[in-house]
């Protein structure tokens, strides 16, 4: 990735310094692996993630990345991605998170939840915020964690039961692994090579 991330270090530090608090562990593990969260979610950076992809009703997690990391940087980890996994799986992970969060809202709402106003603006800042929220007191980076901060272990469940249904368990577990990887490469990006890689790669 690209100097402009590398710039951001300092910012992202400050983040990242209180990870083992953020990602704790509850006494459980989530569905694909990591510990649970079952603390209040963290909504204000929710809410600017959604903003960041484009608002509820049209989100991209696509744009949501552009939006953070820049679109050449994007288009490189992508290509990274693909490499590394194939194009359909790269193809089936994006279409899984933007599911994930349309679910994830529809949830949400159904049970009361109200996005509040957008803890920050995109940027690296959030990327910085997301690797936070999903990386454990060892310093491995996890999906699951990192969508129970989201949204609420409860409804990340829901989410998972969702996407299975209509999709299956691979299509679920392959958003989780990619996303693993990716929020690790963001991490590394950086600056923050203490970050480790989920042991299911």
């Amino acid at each position: 990735m690209k100097t402009a991330l590398l710039k951001a270090a300092p910012c992202a530090a400050l983040l990242l310094a209180g990870t083992a608090m953020a990602a704790s562990m509850n006494g459980g593990a989530n569905r694909y692996g990591g510990p649970t969260y079952t603390g209040q979610p963290a909504l204000g950076v929710t809410a600017a993630l959604v903003r960041a992809g484009g608002g509820a009703k049209h989100f991209s997690f696509a744009r949501a990345l552009n939006r953070m990391l820049g679109r050449k940087t994007v288009n490189a980890e992508v290509a990274k991605l693909t490499r590394q996994y194939g194009k359909h799986r790269v193809h089936e992970w994006l279409k899984g998170l933007n599911a994930a969060v349309d679910d994830g809202l529809t949830i949400a709402t159904q049970a009361g939840v109200k996005l509040p106003k957008p803890a920050m603006r995109s940027g690296t800042k959030l990327a910085a915020t997301l690797v936070q929220a999903g990386t454990a007191r060892n310093g491995v980076f996890w999906s699951g964690l990192l969508f129970d901060h989201a949204l609420s272990h409860g409804i990340h469940d829901k989410v998972m039961d969702a996407t299975t249904a209509e999709h299956g368990a691979a299509f679920t577990a392959n958003y989780h692994t990619i996303t693993n990887q990716a929020m690790v490469d963001v991490a590394h990006a950086l600056g923050h090579k203490n970050v480790k890689l989920a042991p299911d790669h």
